[in-house]
């Protein structure tokens, strides 16, 4: 007959028990951040070890990613302090990974007083939350964190990150104090719109009960690593207009951002560049030009312009076709292109065989030389069917005072000298 039975059986019996087969119950003094281990059994002999403090036991329990022992970057291990505070009991089911094994394991907590607590430690069945596991993996995939706000109140509670575990975190956080800790994981562009986001004003404004909106950002994952979020604010549908509590939301949106972002710069590019030569097309080169107009009129930086034109051009499409013409383009600009590559100066297509270099920190003196060495380097190139040809090369600078079209009729009737004094020159004005 067992020796256990409702007559014999006492609470000094049940506590007898308990300790032999509960996984660990600790003494905490958080003041102090140490621990002092009462019982260990199984894992937690190895796992929790004498001379851990009350933080090393915090960052071992919860501190890594779920189902790992990768430990969360350090950034964020700065609210192990705020995580290790209880007001009242509390329970929770982490993942441990001991000796590269998985373990599941549930702990208690008891609060003594003057932050002093009793930690109970025990392993489960893996095998019964196997479905679960796989579940919450492919949450942590999309919704990487969430937590509920009292804006008047100054509260956070039910912080959730999923990466982490499913399990509701224990934060004794102030939403204040949660704001600026957080905008340090905010990539440095995106901090001052965060701030400005989440201000505790801003929020009561802009939101109605029931009203959801977001905003996307980069921020550092758990493993130091900035992706593209998505940030959802959700105010509380509730009959009180004094009532200010949302649930806030971080979504991972990173690999359809990046291919958004690849598709946006691939079109950018195909509305940017002239589909035969590569480089920019009159639109985007006409953009550099102005620009670097309205940058003179800004500062003294000085900045030069030049046009290129291929002599005689049309009578090679004359003479080979146009097919020749089109190679003979591309070999001009392949040479041009090697030119500039260390020069701060971009090229672009203007129209037909005419071209356009924006030479940037060049005054004129700097722009005429580079001119002369692009009007030899074509002299002495060798081009398929069309054999040596050469160009004639108008160069001016952009003055303080200048609008883009007085730039642009300088430079044009240098070009235009160059072409009547008998090519194969460089003027400069």
């Amino acid at each position: 007959m067992s020796e256990y039975n409702l007559e014999t059986f006492s609470v000094e019996k049940a506590i007898e028990l308990y300790k032999d087969k509960v996984g660990a119950i600790l003494f905490v003094d958080a003041n102090a951040n140490k621990i002092k281990p009462l019982v260990k059994n199984g894992i937690f002999k190895d796992f929790v070890r004498d001379d851990f403090s009350y933080t090393d036991l915090i960052e071992k329990l919860w501190y890594h990613f779920n189902n790992s022992s990768q430990t969360i970057v350090e950034d964020y291990q700065v609210f192990i302090p705020t995580s290790g505070k209880f007001r009242d009991k509390y329970s929770r089911r982490v993942n441990l990974m001991i000796d590269d094994v998985l373990h599941v394991t549930q702990f208690m907590v008891y609060p003594l007083g003057d932050d002093r607590y009793l930690f109970f430690l025990d392993e489960l069945d893996r095998s019964m939350f196997h479905d679960e596991e796989i579940n919450n993996q492919i949450n942590a995939n999309v919704y990487l964190f969430s937590m509920y706000i009292d804006i008047a109140r100054d509260t956070t509670s039910n912080i959730s990150v999923t990466e982490i575990s499913d399990e509701v975190v224990n934060q004794q956080l102030k939403y204040s104090e949660w704001r600026m800790m957080i905008v340090n994981m905010i990539a440095k562009e995106y901090q001052a719109q965060f701030l400005e986001e989440t201000d505790p004003e801003t929020l009561k404004k802009k939101y109605v009960p029931g009203q959801t909106c977001s905003f996307d950002c980069m921020m550092m994952n758990l493993e130091g690593v900035f992706i593209w979020v998505k940030l959802i604010f959700s105010r509380a549908e509730t009959n009180n207009d004094d009532d200010y509590r949302f649930v806030f939301m971080v979504k991972n949106i990173h690999e359809d951002s990046v291919e958004l972002r690849k598709t946006l710069k691939k079109y950018e590019h195909l509305a940017s560049v002239d589909s035969l030569t590569d480089v920019y097309n009159h639109g985007r080169i006409e953009t550099e030009f102005n620009n670097a107009v309205v940058e003179r009129a800004k500062n003294e930086t000085r900045t030069s312009v030049m046009m290129l034109d291929i002599d005689f051009f049309k009578g090679i499409n004359d003479e080979y076709g146009h097919a020749t013409g089109d190679v003979t383009l591309k070999h001009f600009v392949e040479i041009l292109n090697e030119n500039i590559k260390d020069k701060n100066a971009v090229l672009g297509r203007w129209g037909g065989e005419e071209f356009v270099i924006v030479c940037y920190d060049t005054p004129i003196e700097k722009a005429g030389e580079l001119a002369e060495e692009l009007r030899k380097k074509v002299a002495e190139a060798e081009f398929e069917k069309a054999g040596h040809i050469t160009c004639s090369i108008g160069v001016t600078e952009i003055e303080a005072e200048d609008e883009m079209n007085k730039a642009f009729e300088r430079m044009d009737s240098a070009l235009y000298k160059a072409k009547s004094e008998g090519r194969n020159r460089v003027i400069t004005r």
